[in-house]
């Protein structure tokens, strides 16, 4: 039961912190690790997948944005207008390969955002999102264990 709990907080951490609203999942995740209460892969791999899943629900209102306008969303969850113009700037410039920076704090979160305003496909857009947020959790788990 205690690994359910450990894991659950994970999941819900890294979902948020996915989202646009200001939240890290990286000390969870380190904080778990160290306190051995749950088998590393299992928390990697409900870090990555909620993670991501947080970012397709970006992605989602993206997609709602784009048929409906901003001022459709709750104030809570409408992205900072100059970090939203930086990601879509970003995806511009980059393209499908940006998404793979999507774990980066301050600009991951809205580009997310910015490419389901511009209808980027769900399929691409998740399995690119996911190998990014992966590789970084697995880069942090990496490191902990360099150094336990």
């Amino acid at each position: 039961m205690e690994a359910f709990g450990a894991l659950a907080a994970m999941a819900g951490a890294a979902f948020v912190a996915a989202t646009l609203l200001p939240a890290q999942s990286e000390a969870v995740f380190v904080g778990l690790l160290a306190a051995k209460s749950v088998d590393p892969l299992a928390l990697f791999l409900t870090a990555s997948l909620a993670n991501t899943a947080g970012s397709i629900l970006n992605w989602w209102l993206g997609r709602l944005i784009a048929r409906h306008g901003v001022d459709r969303l709750p104030a809570r969850l409408r992205p900072d207008p100059k970090r939203f113009v930086q990601a879509q700037d970003l995806f511009a410039r980059f393209g499908w390969p940006s998404l793979l920076f999507a774990w980066l704090p301050l600009v991951g979160d809205p580009l997310t955002f910015a490419a389901g305003t511009l209808n980027y496909p769900f399929w691409r857009f998740t399995v690119l999102v996911l190998i990014g947020k992966a590789g970084r959790y697995a880069a942090l788990w990496a490191g902990w264990a360099s150094l336990a």
